[in-house]
């Protein structure tokens, strides 16, 4: 994977890194999250579920607790 930042045609917005999928600010958070607060290769929830073998569900929930927990990679809801 290259290490290039990648964007959705037509949008500023970060594209999934895997597949090309537009983004959500919350996808881009966990990225960070999970992987590097500095990471400019950002992942879709499905891609990041199949990377760290786990549900979108458990991901989501994780993005649940981040947000209670005053994490400011997670936009209030």
């Amino acid at each position: 994977m290259d290490n290039t930042k990648r964007t959705q045609a037509g949008s500023s917005m970060p594209a999934c890194a895997l597949c090309n999928a537009s983004l959500t600010p919350d996808e881009i958070g966990l990225s960070k999250k999970l992987i590097n607060r500095g990471t400019t290769v950002f992942f879709c929830l499905p891609c990041l579920a199949r990377r760290f073998d786990v549900t979108e569900d458990i991901l989501r929930d994780k993005i649940r607790q981040f947000r209670e927990m005053g994490c400011t990679l997670f936009p209030p809801a």
